[in-house]
């Protein structure tokens, strides 16, 4: 049996049957390749596992990117401070991009990265194609995702926190004080922390021996006018939550502004309780009960990872989750029929 070939930029274009430069383009991302050879190239690129050589005089960049779906929120806020804390500890400077949408990385944004050098790259809360993963790889460029939206593909690197047990702690603190109807309002159904929110919640209530109402789960966006419109639906039901687990801070807070305009107080009519932590949450009247969830942390781990592997590190695990922790404060109340 002879020997396994090395896998060389020559050796891809023997098997896409193109030329070197056009593998090289693809590889840098440049957008003078017609798409059928592209995508030619990048699925031998990705079955052949390739590395680009770098050469031992290439020096760090100093960049590390930070890719948002959107950034919109205060939530987009604390994880840029986790990113920049990481990145100033290593000498290096923080690059914002913001898609506008969640589908992920695209050319466009490979071709503008494919312009100057950075030393990797943490996304935020998005989608992560095969397609770019195997560009980012072919370039040598260290990735890692926090807060997932969907399953990480096997090998990338995800750092998020332990939805599925701040839901089930959320959940489990307002039976403790004697609520029955709890509503429920978790982010998008696509997204894998909204999912193990609900998942959390469920478990709670069946432990507890209380059926799952599905009239009482509602799916938002995280955002404060989705907690306002669905915590109006909520409490307009014939027989209305008498508590609300909002999926994140943004939308407890619109829960309050619902709550206020038809009249109920906050805890004495209606408890709520969050999901964030947000530096808004304790600021809130009344301040907010909520779980806590490590925002800062996830993107200090994630960024300090993607700058070792840089180094030629590899990481410890691939998936860490990091926990919750639920925070009372003065937005929950005992049931008092």
């Amino acid at each position: 049996m002879s020997a396994k070939r090395r896998v060389t930029i020559a050796l891809i274009a023997e098997e896409a049957g193109v030329s070197i430069p056009t593998v090289s383009k693809v590889i840098n991302g440049r957008p003078e390749v017609a798409p059928a050879t592209r995508h030619r190239v990048e699925r031998l690129l990705q079955e052949h596992g390739y590395q680009r050589r770098v050469s031992q005089d290439d020096t760090p960049a100093g960049l590390v990117d930070l890719v948002f779906a959107e950034i919109e929120s205060p939530w987009a806020m604390e994880i840029v401070r986790g990113a920049e804390g990481a990145a100033h500890a290593a000498g290096a400077s923080v690059v914002i991009s913001v898609l506008h949408t969640h589908a992920g990385p695209g050319r466009d944004w490979l071709e503008r990265l494919a312009a100057r050098r950075t030393d990797g790259v943490v996304i935020v809360a998005s989608r992560l194609s095969t397609g770019i993963q195997a560009q980012l790889s072919a370039r040598s460029l260290p990735f890692a995702v926090v807060d997932p939206e969907g399953e990480p593909a096997p090998g990338v690197v995800s750092v998020g926190a332990t939805n599925w047990n701040g839901g089930l702690a959320a959940t489990r603190h307002l039976l403790e004080l004697g609520h029955r109807r709890i509503g429920m309002i978790s982010g998008p159904a696509d997204m894998l922390c909204s999912q193990a929110r609900i998942d959390g919640y469920r478990a709670a209530l069946e432990t507890a021996g209380l059926p799952v109402a599905p009239d009482l789960i509602r799916r938002g966006t995280f955002l404060v006018d989705s907690g306002r419109d669905h915590g109006h639906a909520l409490l307009s039901l014939a027989d209305p939550p008498t508590a609300i687990f909002a999926g994140s801070d943004l939308m407890a807070f619109g829960v309050f502004e619902a709550a206020r305009r038809r009249g109920l107080r906050v805890p004495e009519d209606l408890s709520v309780v969050g999901f964030d932590d947000l530096p808004l949450a304790k600021s809130a009247w009344p301040p907010l009960t909520t779980v806590r969830q490590p925002l800062q942390e996830m993107a200090h781990l994630a960024t300090r990872t993607v700058l070792a592997m840089g180094r030629g590190e590899a990481p410890e695990t691939k998936r860490v989750e990091l926990a919750t922790e639920l925070i009372v404060r003065e937005s929950t109340a005992p049931y008092e029929p």
